[in-house]
């Protein structure tokens, strides 16, 4: 495995429209260990292929230790409810936000073995979803943020009206 480098804010590729996955190759499958590996030496819980450089509807949710997720051609097919709550992303690092998302979303995908599933989620898996699905599509999340948070010395975050 190895480890890749995660695109920056500014990174141009970071807003392109990913293509769908149209055949499982071991290209495939060794891209899903490293954006893992990836995704884990950065303290991460969710990373898409664009954020590597990769144009391509791949991404992996790991919220819960060892349950990973392997999402190919991720699409929502159901999300209800609605909450406020703070979100980052490895791409944007050193602010956070305040981005409303759905509090339940089922969403459908091919896992690494071309098998089509369904997976729902809730608070924090919910979000995860509904952020890295947005990577596939060329949106951050501080494109929706209703508002930013900054690092403090002491390690807590503080916003604009602070």
């Amino acid at each position: 495995m190895a480890k890749l480098t995660i695109l920056k804010e500014g990174e141009a590729t970071l807003r392109k429209t990913c293509r769908p996955v149209t055949e499982i190759t071991k290209r495939t499958k060794t891209l899903l260990d490293d954006m893992l590996e990836t995704m884990r030496h950065a303290d991460g819980v969710g990373l898409a292929a664009p954020q590597v450089g990769v144009l391509r509807r791949i991404v992996v949710i790991e919220v819960e230790e060892g349950e990973v997720l392997e999402l190919i051609n991720p699409e929502i097919i159901e999300a209800s409810g609605s909450v406020s709550g703070v979100e980052g992303c490895l791409s944007v690092p050193g602010r956070q936000g305040i981005v409303k998302r759905p509090s339940y979303v089922r969403v459908r995908a091919l896992d690494r073995n071309g098998v089509m599933q369904t997976y729902e989620g809730t608070d924090l898996l919910a979000r995860c979803f509904c952020h890295e699905i947005d990577h596939l599509d060329g949106h951050l999340y501080i494109d929706k943020a209703d508002k930013f948070l900054y690092p403090a010395e002491d390690g807590e975050y503080y916003d604009d009206e602070d």
